[in-house]
Formats: C-alpha cells, structure tokens, sequence
C-alpha cells in the first residue's frame, strides 16, 4: 500500500514539473488531483487497520500465525538435544501460565513425547505432529518447550492484542 502511495506522490511531482515551467493550469490540477488520491489511499489503508477493527484484528492474527509458521526457531549449538532426547521445559511464569490455560491458539505435539511447540520449532523438523489448543494441551499434562518458548510467545502475543483493542 506504501509503493502505491509513494508512486503516486512521485507523480504528483512530476505533474508540477510542467506546471511550474508552462504555466498551465491542467498540469497543476493533475498534481493535485494525485496528492488527494495518495491522501485518500493513505486514509482507507489506516481505517482499514485501526485498532478495534474486527476484521482487522482477525486479519493481523491471522498474519502472525503465518509469521509463526514461517520463523524458524534456530538454537544454539548446545541446547541441541539429539534426535531421541528430550527438549527440556520453558520455565513459565505463574501469571503466564493463568494467561495460557485461558488460551486456545494451536500448538503441535509429538505422540508419545511430554513437551508441546510451536509450528516453527526446531526440534520438530522432520516429525508427525497434531495440532492442539494450548489449553487442551496443558489439561493433557503437556509441558512447554524451552527451544521455542510457546508459552512466553502465546502470551506476549495474547497481550499485545488485548493492549491493541483496549486503544
């Protein structure tokens, strides 16, 4: 949306090039008939992303669960755990963990194995998972992954959007 505004401002310049040099006034009116336009694009693209949109925010959630999917959470060398060994568990915070039980945003777990992630963890390459609520996984006895901190990540994007619709 910002390229299609800045072309359009880029020529409005241009259009008051010819203005300034020949002294007509078609020429001005069309530089100003291309700012108005940038102005208008400019307003529709913010109220089309104003805080407390409905279908904005379904749609900015909608963007950080693609985000989600798509960052790929790389560890560092030694907190590799190998292949059959157990990632250890994210130290969760007491207030975090009353904010994730109320939490319903999909994790992925491993049959058979204590600890739920993130879609972008490392550790899942290459694994069959299912997706759960995060909720449901913790009544199930499922445990955080320390390589890709699910509950810190669900939580800080939990409230950012509740910071976002109480603006």
């Amino acid at each position: 949306m910002l390229f299609v505004v800045l072309l359009l401002v880029l020529a409005a310049l241009g259009l008051l090039v010819p203005a300034l040099t020949t002294s007509d006034t078609v020429w001005a009116w069309s530089s100003v008939g291309a700012s108005v336009l940038a102005a208008l694009v400019l307003a529709w693209d913010w109220w089309r992303r104003r805080p407390g949109d409905p279908v904005a925010d379904a749609q900015s959630v909608d963007q950080q669960a693609r985000d989600d999917d798509h960052r790929v959470v790389e560890p560092a060398e030694a907190d590799t755990p190998s292949a059959d060994e157990e990632p250890p568990e994210e130290d969760t915070d007491a207030a975090d963990l009353l904010v994730v039980a109320d939490l319903v945003d999909e994790v992925r777990v491993l049959d058979e194995r204590p600890r739920y992630h993130l879609s972008s963890c490392s550790w899942l390459a290459g694994r069959p998972t299912l997706g759960l609520p995060v909720q449901e996984a913790r009544q199930l006895q499922f445990t955080p992954c320390a390589l890709c901190w699910p509950d810190a990540t669900l939580v800080s994007r939990h409230r950012a959007q509740q910071r976002e619709s109480s603006s």
